[in-house]
């Protein structure tokens, strides 16, 4: 069975636009921990943020499906083709993902 793998790579955070437009101190995002894995199909795993889970999923999708990130746009992009790089839209604390094609 083929499922994807989701690790979180790191937790990122800007501080100055945080200084600038946030009201209140922020850290870094409070859902996941680095290193964290999460194993999936086209559902978002359980305990997985939504925003998150919105922004990766075209990926995730891609890789269940067969596809791959070696044409078109990401051409030698990826070292390995069944694997992307993808964060969430998070601009003040992204959160950045390893997301992996994995045979089960």
């Amino acid at each position: 069975m083929v499922r994807c793998k989701i690790t979180v790579v790191k937790r990122t955070i800007n501080p100055e636009l945080a200084d600038r437009y946030c009201r209140t101190a922020v850290t870094p995002c409070e859902c996941f921990n680095e290193g964290q894995e999460f194993v999936c199909g086209l559902k978002k795993p359980e305990n997985f943020c939504d925003w998150a889970w919105r922004d990766i999923h075209p990926f995730v999708a891609v890789l269940l499906t067969g596809g791959n990130f070696s044409r078109g746009t990401f051409n030698g992009w990826m070292k390995d083709d069944s694997t992307m790089i993808g964060c969430c839209t998070d601009g003040i604390r992204p959160v950045i993902f390893r997301i992996e094609r994995i045979n089960e």
